[in-house]
C-alpha cells in the first residue's frame, strides 16, 4: 500500500511516500539533484512499486528546499540530517525492519558516501558524482570519450570539412582536455566515504554516461587502491547512456540489482 508521510528535520517538514510491505529488510531510496522523490520519468515511483510488491518496504523523500519539503536546499553536500531524519521515520512507519539498503543515483549516492549515516546496512550506488565545477563543459574523461567515439565515425570527419561541427566549441574542449586539472577534494572524499562505509557496495555504472564515465577514470586511479580489492564492493558496468535508467532494459537491470542486495541482507 503507498501512502505520504512527512516528518521533521532539523526544524522543516519534509515530504515523503512510503510503500509498504510486510518484509524486514527495507529500501531507502535517495534522490539525486534537485530532482523530487517521483524521480525522472517517474522512475522512483516505478521501482518503490516494483520493489514493495516484492515484499521490501520502500521509503523516498524530498530533501529540504525539493519538492514538497520545507526548508532551504543546500544541496547533497549538505544533506546528511536529511538522510538521518529520513531513515529515523522509515524505521518508525515501518517498526518491523531491521536492516536497510539505500539507493543513491548520481549526487544522492555521493551524498550516501560522503556522509555515512547510521542505519544503513547496504549500499547500491548508480554514477557516482565525482565531477568538481569548473566550467560549463564535461568533465575530462567524458570529453575524451566523446572524442573517441567521433574519430570513429565517418560521419565526424564530413562534418568537420563541411563546417557543420561548431570549432570553438571543439576547440574549447580539446583545450580542456590539455589543460592540468587541480587536485580534486570531491574523488578524494568519495574514496574516503567507501572505504568508511562497512557493508557491501555494488556500484552500476552506465557505461556512456558522462558521470559514469567520470567515475569510472577515477576508480583506476591509486586514490581508490585501498577499496578495489574489497569482498564486498562489486562494479557492474551496463552498456548505457541513460543517467536515469530510462529505458526498459535499464531499469530491468537497475531493479534486478537492487532486488538482489535487498534478498542478500535480508538473509544476513
Amino acid at each position: 500500500m503507498r501512502r505520504l508521510l512527512s516528518f521533521d528535520c532539523a526544524g522543516a517538514r519534509l515530504a515523503a511516500t512510503l510503500d509498504d510491505a510486510s518484509g524486514t529488510c527495507g529500501l531507502l531510496i535517495v534522490s539525486g539533484g534537485n530532482e523530487i522523490r517521483i524521480g525522472a520519468h517517474r522512475g522512483m515511483a516505478k521501482l518503490a512499486g516494483d520493489v514493495s510488491a516484492a515484499g521490501f518496504p520502500t521509503f523516498r523523500f524530498d530533501r529540504r528546499g525539493i519538492g514538497d519539503s520545507e526548508g532551504e536546499n543546500d544541496g547533497f553536500t549538505s544533506s546528511a540530517a536529511d538522510i538521518t531524519s529520513a531513515i529515523a521515520a522509515f524505521r518508525e512507519a515501518c517498526p518491523q525492519i531491521t536492516r536497510i539498503v539505500a539507493f543513491g543515483n548520481c549526487d544522492a549516492a555521493s551524498a550516501l558516501l560522503l556522509h555515512r549515516p547510521g542505519g544503513i546496512d547496504d549500499l547500491v550506488l548508480a554514477n557516482i558524482w565525482v565531477i568538481e565545477p569548473t566550467d560549463d563543459l564535461p568533465n575530462q574523461a567524458a570529453i575524451k570519450a566523446r572524442y573517441r567515439q567521433k574519430l570513429r565515425d565517418p560521419k565526424a570527419w564530413v562534418g568537420l570539412l563541411s563546417g557543420a561541427v561548431d570549432l570553438r566549441k571543439l576547440v574549447s574542449g580539446l583545450l580542456k582536455i590539455a589543460k592540468p586539472q587541480p587536485p580534486a577534494s570531491l574523488p578524494a572524499k568519495i574514496a574516503e566515504g567507501m572505504q568508511g562505509f562497512q557493508g557491501p557496495m555494488h556500484v552500476l555504472l552506465a557505461s556512456r554516461d558522462g558521470t559514469a564515465i567520470a567515475f569510472a577514470e577515477e576508480w583506476e586511479k591509486p586514490l581508490f587502491a585501498g577499496v578495489r580489492n574489497r569482498d564486498d564492493i562489486s562494479i557492474e558496468r551496463l552498456d548505457s547512456a541513460s543517467h536515469s535508467f530510462a529505458g526498459d532494459d535499464d531499469y530491468a537491470k537497475l531493479k534486478r540489482s537492487i532486488l538482489a542486495m535487498l534478498a542478500v541482507s535480508a538473509r544476513r
